[in-house]
């Protein structure tokens, strides 16, 4: 009974490394950075993987037992990126622990805020809350998210018809935009 559960675990691991890879490539899609005004850089980085680790979690919030455990391991695997990342910009391992505690903040306050816009089909809300997380500095000068807002609201959507085998296996994908080619050489 152990040996299945540690087997479970290394079965896990090949899904999670494939689904987290997913959604960090759909987070590095050119269209949020060239269409959607989402800043390029780290923390505009920061900002798109968690909104696909939200849209994700929301959806495996909804599977049976074994989505749920990907999606524990996957956020599992996000903070040990962000806490590597973390330490390859220079951070020392005094001001790690630190700088986690207050990106998992961040984190988790965009759960409640995003949840709470797309749960109450508020669309002006996840704009206000988009502006204010992507663009803290602007204040009333942000741009607007709406395009950003919108995609996510189609994403959830789409998500919610992925069939809970998808979500098993690391299958599950967030539809991405395309993005224009303006402005690229």
């Amino acid at each position: 009974m152990v040996f299945g559960f540690f087997r479970k675990k290394r079965n896990n691991r090949a899904i999670v490394e494939r689904q987290y890879a997913a959604l960090t490539s759909a987070a590095r899609t050119p269209a949020f950075y060239l269409d959607m005004q989402v800043p390029d850089t780290v923390m505009g980085r920061f900002e798109m993987l968690s909104i696909m680790l939200i849209l994700y979690f929301r959806r495996t919030a909804k599977s049976d037992r074994s989505g749920q455990e990907i999606a524990q391991e996957i956020i599992d695997a996000f903070f040990e990126d962000v806490d590597h990342s973390i330490r390859e910009l220079g951070v020392g391992d005094q001001g790690v622990p630190k700088r986690m505690k207050k990106l998992a903040g961040m984190y988790y306050g965009r759960l409640e805020s995003y949840a709470a816009a797309l749960d109450g089909n508020d669309s002006a809300a996840l704009e206000a809350a988009l502006r204010r997380n992507l663009h803290p500095e602007a204040g009333d000068a942000a741009p607007s998210m709406q395009s950003l807002a919108d995609w996510m609201f189609a994403a959830e959507r789409a998500l919610s018809g992925i069939e809970e085998a998808s979500i098993e296996t690391g299958q599950a994908s967030i539809a991405v935009p395309a993005a224009s080619t303006e402005g690229l050489n």
